[in-house]
C-alpha cells in the first residue's frame, strides 16, 4: 500500500479548502472534436501525439477556424482492441438541435475526415457523450479524482462514457462534460457523478455540481446557476438569457423561462478577483481567478410588468 505524502500539493484539495465557487467556470465551446487515442496521452494532448504532422496541422487549422476544441478520448481501461478507433465532430445548437458526425480511423490519413465533417451539418438523433477528464500527465488531480468517476460512469453507461484529455479547471476535478449539450460539472466523486449524469440524461440539471453551460459567458453561467438553485432543477433549454447589461464589474442579467409555469428572473452578478493561489498541481507560480458572486435575484411573475415582484 502506498503511504500518502502529506506534503504533496493537490490543487483540488486546496480549492475545496478555500471553497472556490464552481458556478461561472465553464469555458466557451459549441463544437468538439473527439479522437480516440489508446496510447499514452502527452501533456499537451493532441498537439503532442505522434501522428502525421501534415494531418495534425490540417485538423488544428480547421478546429481554430470553427473555434472547436480537440480532445483525445479512450474508454476506461483503454477499451476493446478489436474495435477500430473512432473520431467524432459534435456541435451544439441552441434549442437542443444537436448534431454529430462519427468516423473510424486506422491510418493517420483517415483523420482528414474530421476536416470534411467540420464543413458538414452532421446528423441529429445521437445520444449525448459523457466525457470525464482523466489526463494525469496534465494534472495529477485529473487522474486521482477522474479515473474513479470514469469507472463508475462507465459501469452505468458503457456506450456513452469516455475518458478525455484536459477540459480546463483542474482544481475542480473530477470534471465531467456532457457534449454536445455543452454542460460542465465539477467537484464530483463516483456516487455524485452517477447521480448528476442520471439526472442530466433525464433532462434535470441541478446546480450543486454545475460549473456552467458553454454557450454562456461566465457571469451568465453564475446567474443561471442561481436561478436553478432558487427554482429547482430544470432542462437544458428551459431557461434562456435574454439580456445582459454591464455596469463596471457588475452585470444585470435577465433570465426567462421558456415553458409555461416558469418564472422570469433578473439577477445581479458581481465579478471579483480572488487572492492568488496555485490553481493547478503543476503551477509554477500563484494565479488569481475571477469569480462571480450573485448579489441579488429578482423574481418577476409573468404578466406583472417589468418591475420585480420580490428579491431573493
Amino acid at each position: 500500500m502506498t503511504t500518502p505524502n502529506p506534503a504533496r500539493f493537490l490543487c483540488s484539495d486546496a480549492a475545496r479548502l478555500r471553497g472556490d465557487p464552481l458556478a461561472g467556470t465553464a469555458p466557451y465551446g459549441s463544437v468538439w472534436i473527439l479522437i480516440e487515442y489508446r496510447a499514452g496521452w502527452p501533456f499537451n494532448g493532441f498537439d503532442g501525439v505522434g501522428i502525421d504532422p501534415d494531418i495534425k496541422a490540417r485538423v488544428n487549422a480547421a478546429a481554430r477556424a470553427m473555434r472547436a476544441r480537440v480532445l483525445l478520448i479512450r474508454r476506461h481501461g483503454r477499451g476493446r482492441t478489436d474495435e477500430r478507433p473512432r473520431w467524432a465532430v459534435l456541435r451544439y445548437a441552441s434549442g437542443g438541435a444537436h448534431r454529430q458526425e462519427w468516423g473510424t480511423w486506422d491510418d493517420d490519413r483517415d483523420l482528414a475526415g474530421i476536416v470534411t465533417a467540420l464543413d458538414a451539418p452532421g446528423e441529429p438523433g445521437h445520444p449525448p457523450v459523457v466525457l470525464v477528464c482523466a489526463h494525469g500527465l496534465h494534472d495529477t488531480c485529473c487522474a486521482l479524482r477522474g479515473r474513479p468517476v470514469a469507472r463508475a460512469l462507465s459501469e452505468a453507461w458503457p456506450r456513452l462514457v469516455w475518458e478525455c484529455t484536459h477540459v480546463g479547471g483542474d482544481r475542480f476535478a473530477a470534471n465531467v462534460v456532457v457534449v454536445p449539450d455543452g454542460v460542465y460539472y465539477g467537484d464530483l466523486d463516483a456516487p455524485s457523478a452517477v447521480s448528476v449524469v442520471e439526472e442530466h440524461l433525464s433532462n434535470r440539471i441541478r446546480p450543486d455540481h454545475l460549473r456552467g453551460y458553454t454557450d454562456l459567458t461566465p457571469p451568465q453561467q453564475a446567474a443561471l446557476s442561481a436561478v436553478l438553485r432558487h427554482a429547482g432543477p430544470s432542462g437544458r433549454h428551459d431557461y434562456v438569457v435574454e439580456e445582459t447589461v454591464r455596469d463596471d464589474d457588475r452585470r444585470r442579467i435577465r433570465v426567462t423561462g421558456r415553458l409555461a409555469g416558469l418564472s422570469d428572473f433578473e439577477v445581479e452578478v458581481h465579478a471579483h478577483r480572488a487572492p492568488a493561489h496555485p490553481l493547478t498541481c503543476r503551477a509554477l507560480s500563484p494565479s488569481s481567478a475571477v469569480y462571480y458572486e450573485v448579489t441579488s435575484l429578482h423574481v418577476r411573475e409573468s404578466g406583472r410588468g417589468d418591475m420585480p415582484d420580490r428579491i431573493v
